[in-house]
């Protein structure tokens, strides 16, 4: 199974080392249904074109594949039009698909800790941008998040921190972002969210009623 652009198709053919078996065009949702029919199909091969590989929708899919224990018999492939095929190992991401199988570390793991963080218990709603997401772990300083709509790095926006007792609004802005495909679940994005202009003393009460004990 080759994936890649339409236009570049015919001349990945060649260089995959293999027939393919099916050529499938991506577009900005192809990823899902891609793996739709590599799940289905589980082919012996899956080669992935090099550019879509390097998007967070294509090392999502190659993540994804890599996880799923019914595709251990699928070698991943990237391919491009001037260098030979390269194989992904199961073990790790190559530099064609660059993103970690883990989601990249929060904000408070970069460098040196700036506040404590904290899971999160239970299945907790904030408003992102006005769409709700659901909350990981939060500090004073920033959060990571879950969410259905597209967040992409250095995208400012709103967030609400509400439940019965109060509702903390405030500026802030995406530090990172990934594109995940889990397994029976929807398509979303894991994202590290950090305060800009947040008052402190109530987002600490609003973690010491909702972090895990």
């Amino acid at each position: 199974m080759l994936i890649g652009a339409a236009e570049l198709l015919p001349h990945l053919k060649d260089r995959t080392g293999s027939d393919p078996g099916e050529l499938l065009e991506f577009t900005d949702v192809d990823a899902l249904r891609a793996l739709e029919a590599i799940t289905e199909r589980r082919p012996g091969v899956v080669a992935i074109e090099k550019d879509f590989a390097a998007t967070p929708r294509g090392s999502a899919l190659i993540n994804r594949i890599k996880a799923d224990p019914s595709l251990t018999q699928s070698e991943i492939r990237i391919v491009s039009q001037t260098a030979d095929p390269v194989k992904v190992t199961k073990g790790k991401a190559t530099e064609a698909a660059a993103a970690p199988a883990q989601p990249p570390a929060p904000l408070d793991q970069r460098g040196t800790r700036r506040s404590p963080r904290f899971r999160i218990v239970g299945q907790v709603e904030v408003l992102v941008d006005g769409n709700l997401a659901m909350l990981v772990d939060l500090s004073a300083i920033g959060a990571q998040v879950l969410s259905p709509t597209v967040l992409k790095p250095n995208q400012r926006l709103r967030m609400a921190l509400s439940d019965e007792h109060s509702s903390v609004r405030f500026n802030a802005s995406v530090a990172w972002a990934s594109f995940e495909i889990p397994k029976n679940t929807t398509p979303r994005y894991r994202a590290g969210i950090e305060f800009i202009d947040a008052d402190k003393a109530a987002v600490n009460a609003y973690l010491a009623r909702h972090k895990q004990s």
